[in-house]
């Protein structure tokens, strides 16, 4: 399985896909250069794991490649994010 992971401003949401399958999807609302994370889904039958962790390492290196900063509203990236401190940076200071 070949994923790639990629921003859907018109849907506001990252997905995870393998081909035109989409497996995944981290949705979000922007305010100005920040991402609120709303909610984050893979699907079950995707038969492989770390899926969620690839969308959202993904979405999280997107949002600081573009200088941005994300507040997890969603408790699997917010979770993720504490898993791994050093993306701690990009969470907005108010959310901190």
């Amino acid at each position: 399985m070949e994923t790639t992971v990629t921003d859907v401003p018109e849907s506001d949401r990252f997905e995870i896909r393998d081909g035109q399958r989409v497996l995944g999807m981290a949705a979000y609302q922007r305010h100005g250069d920040t991402l609120v994370f709303t909610h984050t889904e893979v699907d079950p039958d995707a038969g492989q794991s770390g899926l969620g962790s690839t969308l959202v390492r993904a979405a999280l290196d997107e949002v600081r490649s573009r200088g941005g900063s994300v507040v997890p509203r969603c408790s699997f990236v917010a979770g993720w994010i504490e898993r791994h401190p050093d993306y701690a940076d990009l969470v907005a200071d108010q959310d901190r």
